[in-house]
Parts: C-alpha cells; structure tokens; sequence
C-alpha cells in the first residue's frame, strides 16, 4: 500500500516523534542530555516512509513550552493524530511508527543513569496510551 504525506502530515509525525523523546529528557532526573541523544539517534535509525519524514527538517516542528506540561500539550495529541492519520493510510506504517516512537523512548530511558526512576516510567506510560488511543 501506498501512503502519501503532506507537509502538515510530516510536521505532525515530527511534532510526535521529537516531543517524545523531549518528554522523556524532561522526565529524566540525571541524563537529560544523554536521554535525547539516545532517543534522537533511534529516530535517526527509523525506515519507511516514516523514516523518511522523520529525517526531513520540518519548518513548523515547535516544541517550546514553559513546562513539561506545555510540551506534552503538543506532544500527546500528536502522537494519536499520527497514529490516525497513518492508520488510515496504511496499518503496517502505523505499526513502525508506534515501534520507532516506543524505541527511541526505550533508548532514552535506558541511557538515564541508575536506571528509569519513577517520572520516566511514567511518562513512558503516558507516552504509549497516546500512542494506543487512536
């Protein structure tokens, strides 16, 4: 199957991937910094047309906030919007978004020193309903 992705498509896979390994830096007590590198390079490593979109520079991608609250504002939705809108166009691509997302998550928690504590866990969880909400 075929799926085709406007600039407003991308912006949103963007938005939903990045924001999630934003929000899993931002849950991270020790190793922010170490949490996005590892969660970026597993995005880097996504195939696809997922793939493909995550690697494009992305003019609307905006993942400011004032807060951890803010950003998952942004974040959470688009992580349902994306698994809609892939959904619709092709199940198998929405699978390897849902299996990019939860990798780079997993990246990044495992690169917190000591170990995910409480707040990564549990914005893993959020991270994941969003993702299973559509």
């Amino acid at each position: 199957m075929s799926i085709t992705l406007n600039d407003q498509d991308k912006t949103t896979l963007a938005t939903a991937a990045h924001g999630a390994v934003a929000l899993i830096a931002a849950a991270g007590i020790k190793s922010a910094g170490k949490i996005a590198t590892a969660g970026s390079l597993a995005l880097a490593a996504a195939t696809g047309p997922v793939g493909h979109a995550l690697a494009e520079k992305q003019k609307g991608l905006k993942l400011n906030g004032k807060s951890t609250a803010d950003i998952a504002d942004t974040v959470l939705p688009a992580l349902t919007a994306s698994m809609t809108l892939l959904e619709q166009q092709d199940p198998a691509e929405a699978g390897n978004f849902r299996s990019t997302v939860l990798t780079a998550v997993e990246a990044g928690a495992r690169a917190e020193r000591g170990g995910p504590g409480p707040a990564l866990t549990e914005m893993t969880r959020k991270i994941t309903e969003a993702l299973d909400a559509a």
